[in-house]
């Protein structure tokens, strides 16, 4: 059975995991004085933004399902607090969100 999510919740999250990311690879790659490592960790920046890039195109997926609902939630003929039932691909994106998320934070320590 398909996962439900508040999309309140995960936008706002994915967006910081991206900054503290970013920001915390680049600031290891600028102080690197180890080639391989400094190696491992552009590899690591890569491979977070492909993450990143597979996630977005899920959610931008999930978002133009549920275009309709949330347009009217915003206009305020919805419901605010409506949960969307997502596909296989898009509870693969959350869930890899969140991994990341919890990811980028045990990196940032």
């Amino acid at each position: 059975m398909p996962e439900i999510l508040s999309a309140h919740d995960l936008i706002p999250r994915l967006q910081a995991t991206r900054r503290l990311v970013d920001n915390t690879l680049q600031d290891r790659i600028e102080r690197c004085a180890n080639a391989a490592e400094r190696v491992g960790l552009e590899e690591l920046q890569a491979e977070f933004e492909l993450k990143l890039t597979m996630i977005r195109m899920n959610l931008e997926h999930l978002m133009s399902r549920y275009a309709q609902q949330m347009k009217a939630a915003r206009q305020g003929g919805g419901n605010s607090n409506a949960s969307l039932t997502l596909d296989a691909h898009e509870t693969v994106a959350v869930e890899s969100a969140r991994t990341l998320y919890r990811w980028a934070q045990e990196l940032a320590t």
